[in-house]
C-alpha cells in the first residue's frame, strides 16, 4: 500500500492509499478540508476535534441522501443550516459534558 502525505486545515497526514486510489484520496481529503474550514470560519467552534465531528456529519448525512437525490439527478444536499448546526454543537457539548473526551 502506497503512502501519501495530505493536509487537513493546516496540519499534515500521513494516509495509507491503494495504488491507483490517489486520485480519489486526494479529491476526499480535499472534502473534508473543504468542510472542516467551512465550519472553522463560521466562528461558532473552535476545537478541532469538534470541528472533525461536526464535519462527519455533515458529511454522512450528505451520503445519505444522495441515494434518494440519484434518481431524479439533483445536486447533492447543501451542508447543514446554522440553525442544525448550533444544535448539533449543543449536542456534542451535553455529550462530551461527561468525560470531555472524544476518544
Amino acid at each position: 500500500m502506497k503512502q501519501m502525505e495530505v493536509t487537513i486545515m493546516g496540519q499534515s497526514y500521513l494516509l495509507g492509499c491503494p495504488e491507483g486510489g490517489e486520485a480519489a484520496l486526494a479529491a476526499a481529503v480535499a472534502q473534508v478540508d473543504r468542510e472542516m474550514s467551512a465550519i472553522r470560519d463560521a466562528g461558532k467552534v473552535k476545537a478541532r476535534e469538534r470541528i472533525a465531528v461536526l464535519a462527519a456529519l455533515n458529511l454522512a448525512y450528505q451520503l445519505a441522501e444522495a441515494p434518494r437525490a440519484a434518481p431524479q439527478a439533483a445536486p447533492a444536499p447543501a451542508a447543514l443550516s446554522t440553525a442544525e448546526l448550533d444544535a448539533l454543537v449543543k449536542r456534542l457539548d451535553e455529550a462530551l459534558e461527561h468525560d470531555g473526551q472524544l476518544l
